[in-house]
């Protein structure tokens, strides 16, 4: 008797694939400002030892843009947390998790988030964890980030920076 295959709801295709196949079998994206993210981050790193199964994506990196990593803008990928697969693939929300701990081999952790009934209920927890992470690691508020961020990313590009007083 055979399993029933995992079906994964929250995947959307978004772009083709390049013309050589990564190496890696799935990019994650992360907010490298989030102690906590970086902190799953790290673990995962180690269990990936150096096999580049997994490639690690900082979004809060100036240099991150959207057209490179499967259409995901800042914005939408700090409100949860996103992949993207060789394909182009867009994953999010609790599968990214699945599939990256599936792919370091370590999927058992995961598993039971599949089933129908604890699958919702994980799915709801993540939902209530990616609204109120922020402000559980005494960060600003999306709207915030993604302000500062945009005028970071100006003053880069313009040359037009403006330094606080107190920033000195």
């Amino acid at each position: 008797m055979s399993s029933p295959k995992t079906q994964f709801p929250e995947s959307v295709p978004v772009a083709t694939p390049s013309q050589s196949s990564p190496s890696w079998q799935i990019e994650l994206l992360y907010d490298g400002e989030c102690p906590l993210c970086v902190r799953e981050v790290n673990f995962l790193q180690k269990q990936d030892a150096g096999r580049g199964l997994v490639k690690f994506t900082d979004i809060a990196d100036s240099s991150y843009t959207p057209e490179e990593h499967g259409g995901v803008d800042f914005e939408t990928a700090m409100g949860r947390i996103h992949a993207v697969l060789p394909d182009g693939t867009v994953i999010k929300n609790v599968e990214v998790f699945r599939r990256v701990y599936e792919i370091l081999g370590m999927g058992w952790i995961y598993a039971a988030t599949g089933w129908p009934i604890i699958g919702a209920i994980v799915d709801r927890l993540y939902g209530i964890w990616a609204d109120w992470r922020l402000k559980l690691t005494g960060r600003p508020d999306l709207a915030t980030i993604v302000a500062q961020r945009h005028q970071r990313l100006e003053c880069q590009t313009e040359g037009r920076c403006r330094l606080n007083e107190d920033e000195n």
